[in-house]
């Protein structure tokens, strides 16, 4: 059947490569859906898609798995799967049906996805653009997107919600089409989201509501009467949702509290928020220390008193002043090269040095 195109890849999966046959042979009148994805929380979708067509009844199977190709990984750099891939070879999926292209307009990636004979792909977080020469192989794709479409198109939808302290979010079931998240809404499904959530467990979730909204909406998208009810999106009301950056991650205490403690759930993971602090040394004079801010909550108010720009102390928490009167709570920090600590651990290091914040 179809082959995995390039030699490196052919050989990285070599191992767990299985013959297609017993695919071929089980119910030949079940039709063939492509899943593409990369990160975990596209694995869970995958999971769910290859439990519901190993049932007799299934009106589908999975018929390739298409992800980002290996990466370089941890410290030995070694070259591991995405883990979408590992979670298809674990289920004991066929290796030779795992595409990993660097590119979804390949050539010879194209001519593999043709001979699958696709009747629906089925995207979820994949990570590259998919060109008009891919979508025209399948009757039609579709995408779970964690936003509530339009709201939130691109790369980061459920980061750039949480930096804007949403109350509300959600995940959408639509077409794919060539320009960005921008096809007709199938289905979707609201998320009430807290002020503590952070992104990757919000990711979690909503890929996990989006699985369930797919297996809903199968029958009626393999049928075609999904087109039907798919509505067109608003336009007028796209909000974008840019990938995150680095260079974003800092934080500057001259805003309000509750910006900073909603850019430390939105960049929770990667890419982390940090911040610069001054610790004065026995000669009375600062040395920067560089931390990264892992978990936070909002004051109002304050207990303790101190100079303007003096990092305080109070129960768990360091206290750092923020504009206008508010008071950005610091839980849990990192410093470079060591572990995640509890605020009370770091503050009982500092041994009554005094601490600011760095203007």
């Amino acid at each position: 059947m179809a082959r995995c195109s390039p030699p490196l890849l052919r050989r990285f999966f070599c191992c767990a490569a299985k013959s297609s046959s017993n695919t071929a042979a089980a119910g030949t009148k079940k039709k063939n859906i492509v899943f593409l994805g990369s990160p975990q929380v596209a694995a869970s979708v995958l999971d769910t898609l290859l439990a519901a067509s190993s049932s007799p009844d299934s009106a589908f199977q999975v018929a390739a798995v298409v992800t980002q190709p290996p990466a370089a990984k941890n410290r030995g750099r070694k070259l591991l799967p995405s883990a979408v891939a590992q979670l298809a070879l674990d289920r004991g999926f066929p290796g030779d049906l795992i595409f990993t292209p660097e590119r979804a307009g390949e050539e010879s990636f194209l001519s593999d996805l043709k001979e699958v004979r696709p009747e629906l792909c089925i995207t979820a977080a994949y990570g590259n653009i998919l060109p008009q020469r891919f979508l025209d192989i399948p009757p039609c794709t579709v995408n779970i997107h964690p936003s509530l479409l339009p709201l939130y198109r691109g790369a980061a939808p459920v980061q750039r919600a949480l930096q804007d302290g949403v109350a509300e979010t959600g995940v959408s079931l639509a077409y794919t089409v060539r320009a960005l998240d921008a096809g007709p809404v199938i289905a979707c499904e609201r998320f009430s989201v807290d002020d503590f959530i952070k992104a990757p467990e919000l990711l979690a979730i909503l890929f996990n509501i989006g699985s369930k909204l797919l297996l809903d909406e199968l029958p009626s998208v393999l049928d075609g009467s999904a087109k039907q009810k798919a509505k067109p999106q608003d336009d007028s009301k796209v909000t974008l949702a840019p990938k995150m950056n680095s260079d974003e991650s800092w934080l500057t205490f001259d805003q309000d509290a509750k910006l900073l403690h909603n850019k430390v759930r939105a960049f929770a993971g990667w890419p982390g928020t940090r911040a610069k602090l001054l610790l004065m040394n026995q000669n009375g004079e600062p040395d920067v220390l560089d931390i990264k801010v892992i978990s936070t909550k909002v004051s109002a108010s304050c207990d303790k008193t101190g100079d303007e720009n003096e990092v305080l102390f109070s129960g768990n928490s360091l206290l750092i002043p923020c504009n206008a009167s508010t008071w950005l709570e610091v839980l849990e920090l990192q410093l470079p090269g060591k572990k995640v600590t509890t605020a009370r651990d770091f503050w009982n290091g500092l041994r009554g040095r005094k601490l600011l914040k760095s203007p």
